[in-house]
């Protein structure tokens, strides 16, 4: 085999020292030519064990450098491998040979129904991120497909699962509550309609008695007006939950503490109306009579609007 030509060599990994050589030269050019002939003689010197191929001076072996084009595994059975993981009890298996099948067959009816297999087998792994992410691109992409709406479901359900207790931050009860509107509104005959609407109930509750939380805390330390505030969002966007009853009975007391007496009126006299045999009104009316008055309601109350529209 021939001599291997000096730029070659000088690409070699085992030559970085005299590549460094042939790069510097242009900005030498006061060097001699003779030296910069001795270094090229003592590289072409260098012995070349075995054969004098471009193996020889490969440090992991020229056998670890072999390309091979490797043909596609075939749909059908990426689609089978990933069902039967499922079957197993291998989700997380399973997401990586549906995810396959994406990668290899976009836009195929493989990669659409490996697609929302992906959804539903990252759910099964506890894996929610991309369950949202699976569930939605599936809705997204094929919203006429008779499995969009569980897709949407599967989403929601995904951030549902990971509700925290009302001391934490309830950003997933709100995408909970998002994504389960979405598949009732968009899907009100699908077989997932019924959950939704009940898990949509269970998140409100869940953001309901946060607002509620925080108005204690602020209400505790006599800060009446952030305290009324926690407690309108109940009664405004979480009205038909379990808290309302109290809310309106938090709204008697921080009115109170803040003399608006018209306001804590109403608020108890709505309470009594609509819980008329709760401890919460009882509470109420007490801590008005020890006032000196009692709940009447204020029709032009934001309170008593606020009833009125949602027909309590």
């Amino acid at each position: 085999m021939s001599a291997i030509p000096y730029e070659n060599l000088a690409k070699s990994a085992k030559f970085d020292d005299l590549a460094e050589v042939s790069r510097a030269a242009p900005m030498k050019r006061a060097t001699s030519k003779s030296v910069w002939l001795a270094a090229s003689m003592a590289l072409f010197a260098l012995p070349l064990a075995g054969c004098s191929s471009f193996d020889a001076f490969n440090p992991f072996g020229g056998e670890k450098y072999e390309q091979k084009i490797l043909a596609d595994t075939p749909a059908e059975l990426l689609y089978n491998q990933g069902v039967a993981k499922v079957n197993s009890g291998d989700p997380k298996g399973a997401v990586k040979k549906f995810r396959e099948i994406d990668k290899q067959y976009p836009l195929t009816t493989w990669s659409q129904k490996a697609m929302l297999m992906t959804a539903y087998s990252a759910y099964q792994a506890k894996e929610f991120d991309d369950a949202v992410t699976y569930g939605d691109r599936y809705a997204k992409n094929y919203p006429n497909s008779p499995d969009a709406a569980y897709a949407l479901y599967l989403s929601a359900e995904s951030q549902y699962e990971r509700i925290p207790d009302i001391s934490r931050d309830q950003d997933t009860a709100v995408k909970s509550l998002a994504g389960f509107n979405e598949v009732v509104q968009k899907y009100p005959k699908s077989e997932y309609a019924s959950d939704a609407k009940y898990k949509m109930q269970v998140a409100r509750d869940q953001l309901a008695g946060k607002e509620m939380s925080v108005g204690r805390f602020y209400l505790t330390r006599k800060n009446y007006t952030a305290a009324i505030n926690r407690f309108r969002n109940v009664i405004g966007e979480y009205q038909t939950t379990r808290h309302t009853e109290e809310a309106l009975e938090r709204l008697t007391e921080a009115y109170m503490g803040l003399g608006i007496v018209s306001e804590a009126q109403t608020a108890a006299a709505v309470l009594g109306h609509n819980y008329p045999d709760g401890q919460w009104y009882k509470d109420a009316y007490v801590l008005l009579q020890s006032s000196g008055t009692e709940p009447r309601e204020n029709s032009d109350s934001w309170i008593s609007k606020a009833f009125k529209t949602v027909g309590l």
